[in-house]
């Protein structure tokens, strides 16, 4: 009699999602996108960053419904397949997931090559210094998930600790050395600053979706779901909250303006010092690391699910024999992105990876509403969801339609790359007729 293997298979605990979740969020964004949401939002950027992680919720309750009923890997992919009829319209939205996936490893890089770049004591006029840095740590990252390395969830556990210990003791002791004219008046950039500060700095929010991906590896996941993605999402709203609220209250706006790509390390000196600076610089090098790998090992995954669902070229499925590695979705979302990151600019990368993932969660919480019969709930939050995410979404296209058309053209090649992508190389039918 054979073995009953999956019983006997290692689960993870509630306190090990919860960890997954906030290491996906707090992996290297609040790093980078801080000196984004206080240059948009100015005093307010703490209220940006909570009503982004609003949204975050809303979104959140949505996932956990929808991955109690449709138990899958695939999340994000999989859940609008059982929402739309037409199965275009949810491989696109895969598309859209796995190049949102591609703006965030080039997020994550960029701020480890600029975070490198600074503690080795450039000012940011060493351009070539950041481009190696950041290939390096893609590359890096390449060769160990093809070699079959990965983290476990207790060692997730740990990591996650060590940053959210580090980021809280800067909040906490910064919190003492607030100075009342630098969070004061609180609006003073508008209120409509705060919506453009959410919405272009949403990325920070992205990760806690990976926790229903991993709902056939949790422990009792009909209890566990639901509270580990409010429970991380929660954490991460508090921390970033209290993070930029320090970053505020001890940055001018020239040095936000001047250190803008790693204004974080730079608002630790005013009260720990350079040591604050190297410990902030350090954190963002340890968490950026640690997002790459584990973004770059979920996102080489998705591209083999979508594969198997005809959704991507069926080389995107290939795997070794030896290790069972997804090795030609891993070396093509790795070349994308080496391409991105090193095109880019962080104001680029920032609204093409946040515009990315609010359209995806915005297909997620119509899903929701759609499927509300089925999933459960009236589907209220699922609606405000939906209203939330695509007015934030507009205000990001429209603010970029005035200030920023670079980005907005970005944004717009990559779409409609997309789109042609789907209908080109999927192996679908295009757009089917309903039943």
């Amino acid at each position: 009699m054979k073995p009953d293997t999956d019983s006997n298979k290692e689960r993870l605990t509630l306190k090990e999602v919860i960890a997954m979740g906030v290491g996906g969020m707090v992996g290297g964004g609040i790093f980078s996108v801080l000196g984004l949401a206080i240059a948009q939002a100015g005093h307010a950027a703490p209220i940006a960053f909570a009503l982004g992680g609003i949204i975050a919720l809303l979104t959140g309750l949505s996932y956990a419904r929808l991955g109690l009923v449709f138990q899958s890997s695939g999340g994000s992919f999989t859940f609008p397949e059982h929402a739309f009829s037409h199965q275009n319209i949810a491989a696109i939205g895969g598309w859209v997931l796995l190049v949102g996936y591609v703006g965030t490893l080039s997020l994550y890089a960029y701020t480890f090559g600029v975070y490198g770049s600074a503690m080795l004591g450039d000012n940011g006029h060493n351009t070539a210094m950041h481009h190696l840095l950041e290939s390096l740590i893609l590359l890096t990252f390449l060769g160990i998930n093809l070699y079959g390395v990965k983290a476990s969830g207790s060692s997730e556990l740990v990591i996650v600790t060590v940053k959210v210990i580090i980021l809280l003791v800067f909040a906490v002791i910064g919190l003492f050395y607030i100075q009342a004219d630098h969070v004061l008046p609180i609006f003073n950039q508008g209120q409509a600053g705060v919506i453009l500060g959410a919405a272009l700095i949403f990325v920070a929010y992205e990760g806690f979706e990976l926790i229903p991906n991993a709902i056939n590896e949790m422990e009792n996941p009909q209890k566990n779901l639901r509270p580990a993605i409010l429970w991380s999402i929660g954490i991460t709203i508090a921390i970033y909250v209290l993070v930029s609220l320090v970053a505020v209250g001890n940055l001018l706006p020239d040095e936000i303006s001047r250190y803008k790509e790693y204004a974080l390390a730079v608002a630790a000196k005013p009260f720990l010092g350079q040591a604050g600076f190297l410990l902030i610089g350090l954190a963002a090098l340890f968490s950026t690391a640690s997002a790459i790998n584990a973004t770059l090992f979920g996102t080489a995954r998705l591209g083999m699910i979508m594969a198997t669902e005809k959704a991507l070229p069926a080389a995107f499925g290939f795997r070794r024999q030896q290790n069972n590695i997804p090795w030609v979705s891993l070396i093509a979302i790795t070349v994308a992105t080496l391409v991105f990151v090193n095109l880019a600019n962080l104001t680029i990368i920032s609204s093409f990876a946040s515009s990315s993932f609010l359209l995806i969660f915005a297909m997620i919480n119509l899903s929701a509403w759609r499927l509300r019969k089925r999933i459960g709930g009236r589907g209220r939050s699922a609606l405000t969801g939906i209203l939330l995410t695509a007015a934030s979404w507009l205000a990001l296209i429209v603010y970029l339609w005035h200030n920023n058309r670079v980005s907005l053209l970005w944004i717009a090649a990559f779409y409609l790359a997309v789109i042609i992508m789907e209908l080109l190389l999927s192996r679908r039918r295009r757009f089917p007729r309903p039943q």
